[in-house]
């Protein structure tokens, strides 16, 4: 008979006897190494470590040593874009800049049209069926008046504001202000929207044009322009955004624009810390302001540019134009002077 034979180990940890493989038993809590840290401890010798996740820090359980500190954590990084306990990170964050703030779902019509309702595998009767549904589904979300003004408020902000994303989300956030305090009611959508979009850009210390504003808007006629700037002043003036536009925030655009090179904006940027504090400057336009001391410096620099040019970039008129250098040059040889 043959002697029976020794339990071999495996690398999985089974126990093979007689070529049966049976189970160990599975460790403990305290007898599992942690991953960082294997070694036994250097003062006690024990070998139970705990993990402190708030601290990322390994301490030894028996005497508190501190092994390691500032762990890389290997778990997930939950983010919780909602008000809610839930961590799921499915979807994108939420955006004032859309009407539902994108909390919904939507179909996407693009999916819907030609190749790719072929890749999706829908023949036309089944792109006919979701398109339906894709239209039901859109109207099922702005059944009330507020919902249709919020989602139009915002496409208009979106397609017409021509804004960076930060401010963009900074106008949506003014318009749902109005609204809230019924400032829209009476008004149109439209206008209401563009002065947001202004006065947006303005609290940034980038304004933009009433006149560039309007037009992005199609509120080119006179009476629409004169209406903008009365929704701007009732909207400025309900949100506590009093900011006053300076020309300096002009002229890096209009440098732009006029395409001047680098020493002009340096020596306008001169002109006006010289002469700013001159209250002759009281109650002109700033816009006007900007481009007469662009005008000067690419004079004082030899890269002239004419009137007509300044006035189209600036907004203003060659008269306005001519009567501000006027009282820019009569200030400047009092400067030179000094």
């Amino acid at each position: 008979m043959e002697p029976r034979k020794k339990s071999e180990t495996t690398r999985t940890g089974r126990s093979r006897r007689g070529g049966d493989f049976v189970s160990s038993p599975r460790p403990s809590k305290k007898q599992r190494r942690t991953d960082g840290q294997s070694e036994p401890c250097t003062f006690c010798g024990a070998n139970e470590w705990d993990t402190d996740i708030s601290r990322g820090e390994i301490v030894c359980s028996n005497c508190g040593f501190v092994a390691e500190q500032n762990m890389i954590d290997p778990g997930a990084d939950w983010v919780n874009h909602s008000d809610c306990a839930d961590r799921s990170r499915v979807g994108a964050p939420t955006t004032v800049s859309l009407s539902d703030k994108g909390l919904s779902t939507v179909i996407d019509k693009r999916d819907l049209v030609g190749s790719s309702a072929r890749l999706n595998g829908m023949n036309t009767r089944q792109v006919r069926d979701w398109r339906r549904r894709a239209t039901i589904d859109q109207r099922s979300k702005t059944r009330d008046s507020r919902s249709r003004n919020l989602a139009k408020a915002m496409q208009f902000i979106r397609d017409r504001g021509d804004l960076p994303p930060q401010l963009r989300d900074q106008a949506s956030a003014l318009y749902r202000k109005a609204v809230e305090k019924g400032l829209v009611t009476g008004r149109s959508i439209r206008g209401v929207t563009a002065a947001c979009v202004y006065i947006a850009a303005r609290e940034a210390r980038i304004p933009r044009r009433i006149e560039d504003i309007a037009q992005n808007f199609d509120m080119v006629k006179e009476v629409e322009v004169k209406e903008l700037k009365r929704t701007i002043r009732l909207v400025a003036r309900e949100l506590g955004t009093h900011h006053i536009s300076g020309p300096t925030e002009y002229l890096d655009k209009f440098h732009s624009d006029l395409q001047l090179p680098p020493k002009v904006l340096g020596r306008a940027n001169e002109i006006w810390d010289q002469t700013k504090e001159d209250l002759a400057w009281q109650g002109k336009k700033p816009s006007g302001i900007a481009g007469v001391l662009l005008y000067r410096a690419a004079a004082d620099c030899g890269s002239n540019r004419t009137q007509s040019e300044v006035c189209k970039v600036c907004g203003v008129s060659e008269v306005t134009i001519r009567g501000l250098l006027k009282l820019l040059n009569q200030r400047i040889p009092k400067l030179e002077n000094s």
